[in-house]
């Protein structure tokens, strides 16, 4: 009878020292990874932030109130009615974002984020999507009720659709970048707020009344476009050319602000 030496593993043959690795699995795509990373924001934001968007569109809604004390009508209740309503935008898409994206690094979850095999721009472009589309009631209410406060016509509302998206866009950009390239949390959060302080000082004060260099300020602003399509939408024959010229450059500094933003990710990820 003869024996047979039993392998030491249990009857489990080793590799052979020349076998290839098992392939990774492929990395997702731009798309369906976006839209995953935009649903699980939204669920999310729709959880923990509409306690904030009630205090955002209720504080748009009280500035036009103190505002309308002040203001009678013509270019100047445009101006305030549309920057109270793209300042509901500023306070979610811009101060909020920079805040969760501040937390995010200093809490060490955007390790988490790097270890998904989704590009960096669908964690970027997913995030300020959701933030964005979270405003559209608030903004849309606000919009509405500064119409009726000062007797602006609403059948160009429709152009909200427009602005809402790209003002979001330029906006949540900007917030993802100040969050993600602050050193610490404490002053993603004091980004946050000056950049929706800027855009309530610049967007809702009539442009006319505001110094020279503070209106050169002004044009550097991402959401400064977006109101200032929405406030020639309340003409009574507004000039369209123009208004799509404030739109395309609100949809031009968006790209260059998310651009920004996934080039922040990717620095923060590898740090």
């Amino acid at each position: 009878m003869s024996l047979e030496a039993v392998p030491s593993d249990g009857g489990r043959t080793a590799p052979a020292p020349d076998a290839e690795p098992a392939p990774l699995a492929p990395g997702a795509r731009l798309l369906p990874a976006l839209g995953a990373v935009y649903r699980a924001q939204l669920s999310r934001a729709r959880v923990a932030r509409i306690p904030l968007l009630f205090v955002a569109t209720f504080q748009s809604i009280g500035i036009m109130v103190l505002m309308r004390g002040v203001v009678d009508g013509g270019s100047e209740a445009r101006a305030v009615v549309s920057g109270s309503s793209v300042l509901v935008v500023a306070f979610v898409a811009l101060n909020l974002l920079a805040q969760y994206f501040g937390q995010l690094r200093a809490s060490g979850g955007l390790d988490h984020y790097a270890t998904l095999p989704v590009p960096p721009a669908a964690v970027v472009l997913g995030a300020a999507a959701a933030y964005a589309s979270f405003t559209v009631p608030g903004t849309l209410f606000t919009a509405v009720v500064g119409s009726a406060l000062f007797q602006l016509p609403m059948v160009h509302l429709w152009v909200l659709v427009a602005v809402v998206p790209l003002a979001g866009a330029a906006l949540a950009g900007l917030g993802a970048a100040l969050g993600l390239l602050a050193p610490r949390q404490e002053l993603a959060t004091l980004l946050g707020q000056l950049g929706m302080s800027a855009a309530l000082l610049l967007g809702v004060l009539p442009a006319d009344r505001l110094p020279t260099l503070v209106s050169y300020a002004r044009d550097l602003l991402p959401s400064t476009y977006g109101v200032e399509a929405l406030a020639r939408s309340f003409s009574a024959h507004p000039d369209w050319l123009l208004v799509g010229a404030d739109l395309g450059v609100c949809a031009a500094v968006g790209v260059v602000s998310l651009a920004a933003a996934t080039w922040a990710y990717r620095r923060a990820t590898v740090r």
